[in-house]
């Protein structure tokens, strides 16, 4: 399995998923359990296998990858 893909999120899901804030494609984090927004710079939880898409639940990230 790559690093792309999470058992948590369902490919055909994550295929479909966009950020709320920006309507840019997320991409699972494996390492933070979160969808990240590259262009929004935010991440998104993942709660119970469901995907919390909320401006408001968004986590600032300021790392660089």
């Amino acid at each position: 399995m790559s690093a792309a893909r999470s058992p948590i999120v369902d490919d055909w899901l994550l295929a479909r998923l966009v950020c709320p804030a920006t309507r840019t494609p997320l991409r699972y984090d494996e390492a933070r359990g979160m969808l990240v927004s590259d262009a929004a710079r935010r991440g998104y939880p993942v709660r119970d296998g469901v995907p919390v898409l909320l401006i408001e639940a968004a986590v600032p990230l300021d790392d660089p990858e």
